[in-house]
């Protein structure tokens, strides 16, 4: 099977502190490095995880907080240092491009590469991004600012060819991809031979869901129904649950959820508000709910 995997970069919330990074992911898909936000220290934990930054060539900004996109300077100028040559792609609400272009000229002239930034519309569930492998699309979320989050969908790779089979009905190669995607062989007299004689199915596509930061929003669940992995924002205990509110943000227990409604296979949770020393007491919460409920770290890996 084809990587799918999430590595966390940072998972705290706003008030930095000295058990967490800001928010910041890298989703690998088959070698494909996609950043989803990208919060002060972002390019150290790149190197912390060990991946290779000129994989990553795609960053998605869920919204224009300081804690999901103050690192974007710094990982572009040292992108220059190390004399990128690639198209850096930034998928971000509008304002970034206006609020980044002035630094950009001002600390990083004479880059060796083009970021180019492409608009998102935060209120609708949309396709911003795909290729051969995937699609991501946002997620309209409900913040205290226009605020997004993104869908990763493996697309289905066609079925596997059994080559033993393939070789006893002497089915030439000009058929093979016809048959790979499902079709079935008809040889030179008229006989049908069943695409599942020929093949056996490939993996089922794979996605993941990316929500933070966002009020209780139960809106959101037919979008996300049924995704393998989903991580949610849990930045308060329900017993706060009136500061979450009041902060637009959720509580661990409206993110289990979240994740038993929309019947999700994993959910991990994070950016935490710094007030909770003992963050377990948050995946308690969550797992009296939903109990494949995972507590994000930095540096943690999670395949898919």
């Amino acid at each position: 099977m084809e990587k799918f995997e999430v590595n966390i970069l940072g998972c705290g919330s706003a008030l930095p502190t000295t058990r967490h990074f800001s928010s910041s992911q890298v989703v690998n898909i088959r070698e494909k490095l996609f950043m989803i936000d990208c919060g002060e220290g972002a390019q150290l934990q790149l190197r912390r995880s060990k991946l290779k930054f000129t994989r990553l060539n795609h960053i998605f900004i869920s919204h224009l907080h300081g804690d999901h996109c103050f690192g974007l300077m710094g990982l572009i100028s040292t992108f220059g240092l190390l004399g990128r040559t690639a198209k850096l792609h930034i998928y971000a609400h509008e304002q970034l491009e206006k609020l980044l272009r002035p630094q950009l000229d001002f600390f990083c002239k004479g880059m060796t590469y083009e970021v180019e930034f492409h608009s998102i519309d935060p209120t609708q569930a949309t396709v911003i991004y795909e290729d051969r492998s995937v699609t991501v699309s946002t997620i309209p979320l409900k913040h205290r600012i226009p605020s997004c989050g993104f869908l990763f969908q493996e697309k289905k790779t066609p079925n596997h060819i059994i080559r033993d089979m393939i070789d006893f009905y002497q089915i030439p190669v000009y058929e093979l991809n016809r048959i790979k995607n499902g079709e079935d062989y008809i040889t030179p007299d008229g006989t049908v031979i069943p695409n599942q004689r020929l093949t056996t199915p490939s993996a089922e596509p794979r996605s993941y869901a990316y929500c933070s930061d966002t009020i209780h929003l139960p809106g959101i669940i037919p979008q996300i129904k049924g995704t393998d992995l989903l991580f949610h924002e849990a930045t308060f205990m329900h017993e706060d649950v009136v500061r979450a509110q009041e902060t637009f943000h959720t509580t661990a227990q409206q993110a289990a959820e979240t994740a038993r409604d929309a019947n999700v296979k994993q959910l991990v949770i994070g950016h935490f508000s710094a007030r909770y020393e003992d963050e377990t007491l948050l995946l308690k919460e969550s797992q009296a709910i939903f109990a494949n409920t995972l507590l994000a770290k930095e540096n943690l890996k999670i395949t898919l």
